[in-house]
């Protein structure tokens, strides 16, 4: 009953807009409505229960969408170091929001040596019309500082079991994504409060970090924890071809960058090819780069024909991909939509009411809905 009423909320509050845009999608029409704009570069957005959203600009900025109103940049976010690919990140609000009113936040952090991907902890305060951040702790900070500005990752995902994945780039140094040692390029996972959980892979590996959950990712931009597999899955970039999408499992090599599809920037090809021993392979790829981004599950009622499909947005090829999945979570098949229609994709997400909402990664950024057009 919560969840109707919270969707019938949200179809009143969003009538359909006059400059709207129609696109086919195979059997069903998708209606296109900006909802927001004026945002510099917004890298992640994510649902509240109250059908709110918290939204990111890599500048440095948090912002509240409510009611249809974008907020004021909220106070309290922690400094960033806005250099390159690096800023301010993603957002995911706890497990136990509608209690503890925690957000978990990725961003570059300044430091010795440069800058490094950090996952912070807030409070968030609602006061009247106003909000901010309060208790705000740096829970996280990676174990090797560069000036490089690429590759910082980097996507959280709460797991039902209370634990917290995320993801680093290789930070433009791939050799970093084989080394046990180096947070870079790996999959990691940490409790609410920071600390390393007990069956983390590598917590008793002489020399490793133990909050490293797998090894041997490019650049991991989007990340969600399926509920058709029950596992957690993410989506990186490869070099010239070879984006992949991953299940990563406890003290698994994904290969990057001794195995890949694709070729490197300068030509060269990959030193062991595109699969060898010991390396597991993706469950998709895309050969050219479709430079995927955020990731999410679609399991709306809006759109009862994508439930349980993946939804990827893309950068360069400036699209939106629905991955057909069977019964079994086996990736099966792939849809491309809204190509070219509305420029850089950096995140995509699925409202409480099954409309799937966007962020077109821009100076001028955009958050755009998309429901079902009769």
């Amino acid at each position: 009953m919560a969840r109707l009423l919270l969707a019938a909320l949200f179809a009143a509050a969003f009538p359909a807009a006059p400059g709207a845009q129609v696109f086919e999608a195979g059997d069903v029409a998708l209606r296109a409505e900006t909802l927001a704009d004026g945002l510099e570069h917004p890298w992640g957005i994510a649902f509240l229960p109250d059908g709110s959203a918290v939204v990111t600009e890599r500048a440095g900025r948090l912002r509240l969408f409510s009611q249809g109103r974008l907020s004021p940049p909220l106070n309290g976010v922690p400094r960033v170091a806005t250099i390159g690919q690096g800023g301010l990140l993603d957002v995911a609000p706890a497990g136990d929001f509608e209690t503890s009113r925690t957000l978990f936040l990725s961003f570059s952090e300044p430091g010795p040596g440069g800058a490094g991907t950090a996952i912070a902890r807030a409070r968030l305060v609602r006061e009247g019309d106003a909000a901010r951040l309060a208790d705000v702790e740096t829970i996280f900070s990676m174990n090797r500082k560069t000036g490089a500005g690429r590759h910082f990752g980097s996507r959280i995902v709460p797991a039902p079991d209370g634990t917290l994945f995320f993801t680093i780039g290789d930070r433009g140094e791939m050799e970093r994504a084989q080394d046990v040692s180096d947070h870079a390029g790996s999959v990691l996972r940490i409790n609410p409060d920071g600390s390393v959980p007990s069956d983390n892979p590598f917590l008793d590996t002489p020399g490793a970090a133990p909050e490293i959950w797998s090894i041997g990712h490019r650049n991991p931009q989007g990340a969600v924890f399926d509920p058709v597999t029950g596992a957690l899955w993410t989506v990186e970039h490869g070099p010239r071809g070879g984006d992949e999408v991953n299940r990563p499992e406890p003290g698994r090599n994904y290969g990057w960058p001794r195995v890949s599809y694709g070729r490197h920037y300068s030509g060269r090809g990959i030193e062991m090819g595109a699969e060898a021993p010991g390396f597991e392979p993706p469950k998709h790829y895309w050969d050219p780069s479709i430079a995927p981004s955020g990731m999410t599950v679609y399991d709306g009622d809006m759109f009862p024909e994508w439930r349980g499909d993946f939804l990827v947005a893309a950068l360069a090829f400036q699209l939106l991909a629905r991955l057909e999945r069977d019964d079994a979570g086996e990736i099966v098949g792939e849809e491309r939509l809204l190509e070219g229609a509305f420029g850089r994709l950096r995140d995509v997400e699925v409202a409480p009411d099954g409309s799937v909402w966007l962020l077109t990664d821009e100076a001028d950024g955009r958050i755009i809905r998309l429901s079902r057009a009769p």
